[in-house]
């Protein structure tokens, strides 16, 4: 009987996340484009990846509708010029969609399955705004199976503010302050931009007129001057005089990632790079009023997979969908807000957060940061995940010094 074989990450780019809506970046770029430009740069930066070894393609979108359906692992696959041999698929888990094309990536390698994925996910929400074209079973709210708020994101991260009332408005807007901050200085040191796939744009003017072509190279949503001052009287728009703000949350965005994951015996035959060896990984579901809480209970059963406490762990990346959720978080596990192993080049609330398609750009900055921190053995990407669930994966560092 065959044994699981290790699943290593080899590698993961992104193209930079611009604002949804007409005065984006992406405004006049087709989703499907995005993916396929992350796609060909992973093929670009791994020549001795022969395309024909790619045993599959899982690229996950929330909303899959036009330019993010017809199945875009594979139509994304044709497109990005790999061989016709090579099948894709779509997949969706919401906020977690490409973290969950990896992790079942990861099973199919791990069984023997695969030896190497293409993952990733793709999420344009300004040609495709979250909840277009759902019709929610009317059961729902006629029996009560979930609170009404649960269909509204920004009412679910009121909603934990209400049940933890220590996790003040104060906090989470000192938490998205931090954020920017950290982001700023990360793109100051360069190490954002590395992994960054430039885009070429079509601009226009809000009338539809020609502005001519552009190149997309830095991410849009940053606002680098940031001050407590500055967003402590922000509209709260989910709640009056509420306290989730768009200074302690991520915005509406279009962006899309991919990755390349492998068994590691596979890697090493084909001479790619081993950038982090996968652990375990755990998906919980919570009330769904309270999704931000997901990461809390799928951290503990991930941890307790593994035979590991949040003290063997030295790095974290948690999704910023809002700073309450990852307040929450360092609450649980006794974790300072400031912790500087957690989202140490800032997150969402700085980058953005094109839903299905974050979870991958998690594992790229723990993967650079892996590099950086040999002391460091184990670090985990986690997020909440709508309609009451949480994903968390842990990572082990290749470069670990204590392995030597």
């Amino acid at each position: 009987m065959r044994t699981a074989r290790d699943v290593v990450f080899v590698d993961g780019v992104r193209t930079p996340f611009g604002k949804a809506g007409p005065k984006g970046m992406y405004h006049e770029t087709r989703a499907d484009d995005l993916v396929i430009k992350c796609l060909r740069e992973l093929l670009r930066r791994n020549p001795d990846l022969p395309p024909e070894r790619v045993d599959d393609v899982a690229v996950a979108a929330t909303t899959q509708l036009g330019d993010q359906g017809l199945t875009i692992g594979r139509s994304a696959a044709l497109l990005a010029g790999l061989p016709k041999s090579v099948p894709g698929y779509a997949i969706d888990r919401m906020c977690a969609g490409a973290m969950t094309a990896v992790t079942t990536a990861a099973g199919g390698i791990a069984l023997g399955a695969y030896d190497v994925v293409l993952a990733g996910g793709v999420e344009h929400m300004g040609r495709h705004p979250m909840g277009e074209g759902v019709d929610p079973n009317p059961r729902y709210l006629s029996e009560k199976l979930v609170d009404t708020s649960a269909l509204v994101m920004g009412m679910t991260a009121e909603n934990v503010h209400d049940r933890y009332p220590q996790l003040t408005k104060e906090r989470s807007d000192a938490f998205g302050v931090r954020s920017q901050e950290r982001a700023a200085k990360a793109y100051a040191n360069g190490r954002i931009q590395q992994d960054l796939v430039p885009v070429a744009v079509r601009r226009t003017t809000p009338e539809g007129g020609e502005l001519g072509w552009g190149l997309a190279t830095a991410d849009e949503p940053m606002r680098p001057n940031t001050t407590m001052e500055g967003v402590a009287n922000l509209k709260t728009p989910f709640r009056p005089h509420g306290r989730v703000t768009a200074g302690n949350s991520a915005g509406l965005n279009d962006g899309a990632t991919a990755c390349l994951v492998a068994a590691e015996e596979t890697a090493h035959e084909l001479g790619l790079p081993v950038r982090m060896r996968l652990v375990t990984f755990a998906f919980c579901g919570v009330e769904p009023e309270v999704m931000g809480l997901g990461p809390i209970p799928s951290t503990e059963k991930a941890l307790a997979k593994a035979g590991l406490s949040i003290d063997d762990i030295g790095l974290f990346e948690i999704n910023e969908a809002f700073a309450v959720q990852v307040l929450s978080f360092l609450d649980h596990f006794g974790l300072p807000d400031d912790d500087e192993r957690v989202n140490a080049w800032g997150g969402a609330i700085a980058f953005g957060h094109p839903l299905a398609s974050s979870g991958v750009r998690l594992m790229i900055q723990l993967a650079r940061q892996f590099e950086e921190h040999p002391e460091v053995r184990y670090g985990i990407t986690a997020m909440c995940i709508g309609m009451g669930m949480g994903g968390t994966v842990i990572w082990e560092n290749p470069h670990y010094e204590g392995a030597k």
